[in-house]
């Protein structure tokens, strides 16, 4: 699982994800908002390219790092 949120494929995913969020959140509005705010977590992790999962299971959360296998 973390390899393949470290892969440029997990990355579109995330980035994917948070962007849906984010409109859903804002078109429903209300207390949809909530979801707008979360979906700004998976979308800033594509576009730094972190992967914050593998820092907690010991594992660096550079994406790069990731995929290299380090």
């Amino acid at each position: 699982m973390l390899n393949f949120l470290g892969s440029q494929n997990g990355r579109a995913v995330r980035a994917i994800l948070g962007v849906a969020f984010i409109v859903i959140g804002a078109t429903l509005g209300g207390a949809w908002w909530a979801l707008a705010a979360v979906g700004l977590l998976p979308l800033a992790t594509a576009v730094l390219d972190v992967c914050l999962i593998a820092g907690l299971a010991g594992r660096p959360v550079s994406g790069k790092a990731l995929r290299a296998g380090h």
